[in-house]
């Protein structure tokens, strides 16, 4: 290369590099500083990727816990919807069933009342029936240790033919509504007499 070739190398390479940022066009005279420069920076990135992975796994996380207990709670609606609802119906079935009950057997053997006290157990089946389709159950009480999360005790009734903490009479009928209390059972539990 001649003289006059170089310097035209010289001045074309000088305009390329107009206008690019000094710090860019910084000599590489195999400057360690700039070495160790890179290798912070790249250490740098590799800690921010580390980061943004760690937030991205939480974030997924998040999400699909969010996601489970929404689930969970359309469940639990669709399951416990009708819990107001069966509630108020309860006193219907109890109406019913003291119905039934009043009904001295010489007025079922009638021809007048017959048909009446068919009536009324007839629609106690179908209420009943209606009850064990939305999983509405009654609470088994008589004769059974009194469970507080099941029944509740409204009396003590001394005796000696069950055990004390034993249910001897029912006053209402409880129930559940899948695996959920609806109403406890109202009863009477037996103690020592004294």
């Amino acid at each position: 290369m001649s003289m006059n070739d170089k310097d035209d190398h010289n001045d074309a390479v000088e305009q390329e590099l107009e206008g690019v940022p000094e710090e860019l066009l910084a000599d590489d005279d195999g400057d360690e500083d700039e070495g160790e420069g890179i290798e912070e920076a790249l250490e740098a990135l590799k800690n921010d990727l580390e980061a943004s992975k760690q937030e991205t796994l939480y974030a997924k996380a998040e999400t699909q816990n969010v996601r489970r207990r929404a689930e969970k709670d359309i469940q639990d609606a669709r399951n416990y919807a009708a819990t107001g609802f069966a509630r108020d119906v309860l006193s219907v079935a109890d109406n019913l069933a003291r119905a039934i009950a009043v009904v001295p057997a010489e007025l079922r053997e009638d021809e007048k009342f017959k048909g009446l006290v068919a009536g009324i157990e007839a629609t106690q089946r179908e209420l009943d029936k209606v009850f064990g389709q939305n999983g509405i159950t009654r609470i088994a009480a008589m004769g059974l240790p009194l469970d507080p999360n099941q029944h509740q005790a409204m009396m003590e009734v001394p005796t000696t033919e069950a055990e004390p903490g034993t249910i001897v009479q029912e006053m209402q009928a409880g129930y559940m509504i899948k695996d959920r209390l609806l109403r406890p059972s109202m009863v009477g539990v037996a103690k020592a007499p004294e």
